[in-house]
């Protein structure tokens, strides 16, 4: 198995060989980088090329690590058992799988997706040291061990809100999505609008990555941001010529709703624009 991007993912040889390097390992790809850079999609390109089913476990601040094993509703059977229902007396009926039983059972190779792990619990990680090394983990109310026939393709995405243990970051293989540089981003737009005008984009990339060189920039605007302004600008017709910098007049670029995404940014750039104003004046 071998991945060198899709049609709709535009990927860097480093991430080709790192995708590859964790498949051939057969260890987790941890993947970080700024938020859009594209790491979640990864997973589902993965997927798609390899013609793998994807398994996806999304991570939010209150999830436990067990919810990724299996658990155990006491509650539903004790209401069961005082109904005097028959199923109480398999305890099965109350195990629900989670998503690396799933995985470790699904009859194709899968991919699973462990998204933002570092949004849960500083401990979360550790909690699955065990499981992602041996690939399997005992369920005590039944007495039976879930094992992997397969191991699956996991790949582990983090923004980087916490640190990450160090035995976990040991049993990974590890790669940093970096910001595209023009080049690449080029290589992404055309992906997506292939008919759009050149020197439309030319100018909306000169703005954007203006826009992220700002000092003090509380929220540096992403790929995914780009293209949602790109689409907008194409479908509002805006010219290339109304993205240029006009005598330090047009510091905030037409529909900047798009790219900058809260008003401490927007006010630094009315200030950057008045103070513009008041050096020309």
């Amino acid at each position: 198995m071998k991945f060198s991007g899709t049609d709709s993912y535009v990927a860097t040889e480093d991430l080709m060989v790192a995708v590859n390097g964790a498949i051939a390992l057969e260890r987790p790809l941890l993947v970080k980088g700024e938020p859009g850079t594209g790491k979640t999609v990864l997973a589902y390109e993965i997927a798609a090329a390899l013609g793998r089913p994807l398994i996806e476990w999304h991570i939010k601040s209150t999830t436990k690590a067990q919810q990724g094993l299996y658990e155990y509703d006491a509650v539903s059977r004790l209401r069961d058992s005082q109904l005097g229902d028959e199923k109480v007396h398999d305890i099965s009926n109350y195990i629900k799988r989670g998503k690396l039983w799933d995985a470790f059972t699904a009859d194709d190779l899968p991919v699973l997706l462990i998204d933002e792990i570092d949004k849960a619990d500083i401990e979360f990680p550790n909690d699955l040291l065990l499981e992602l090394d041996r690939m399997e983990f005992h369920v005590y109310e039944t007495n039976e061990t879930i094992k992997a026939q397969q191991r699956p393709i996991v790949i582990i995405t983090s923004n980087n809100e916490k640190e990450l243990p160090d035995a976990f970051l040991r049993r990974c293989f590890f790669h940093y999505i970096a910001f595209p540089d023009r080049d690449v981003m080029q290589e992404i737009i055309d992906v997506h609008y292939p008919d759009i005008q050149r020197n439309l984009v030319r100018e909306a990339l000169n703005a954007f990555y203006d826009i992220r060189d700002v000092p003090g920039l509380k929220k540096k605007p992403t790929t995914s941001e780009l293209l949602d302004w790109l689409k907008l600008l194409m479908v509002e017709d805006i010219p290339p010529e109304a993205l240029r910098i006009k005598d330090g007049k047009d510091i905030i670029p037409p529909l900047y709703g798009a790219l900058l995404k809260n008003e401490q940014d927007v006010h630094l750039f009315e200030k950057l624009a008045f103070l513009n104003r008041q050096e020309r004046s």
